[in-house]
């Protein structure tokens, strides 16, 4: 997977973020379906930027950055933990 790729699937996933979230405003709520859906959407936002960040610094220390994979969601989202 190539860094273009993986700002498309960001993009992608913003988008529907967006839908979902004016949606929710427009009428007044969300389910529990859709807050899951947003959870879902907010954790593979978080692990596509981290992929990108880690494929960049990757290439500015000169090494491989196809040796970057995607890490599992638990990992990413106890970065703040």
């Amino acid at each position: 997977m190539d860094d273009s790729t993986i700002l498309s699937r960001i993009n992608e996933l913003v988008d529907e973020e967006h839908r979902l979230r004016a949606q929710a405003q427009a009428v007044e709520g969300t389910s529990e379906e859709e807050r899951a859906r947003l959870r879902d959407l907010e954790e593979s936002l978080d692990q596509c930027w981290d992929l990108l960040r880690r494929r960049r610094a990757a290439r500015q220390a000169g090494t491989d950055p196809e040796a970057a994979g995607v890490r599992p969601r638990e990992e990413v989202e106890r970065y703040l933990q």
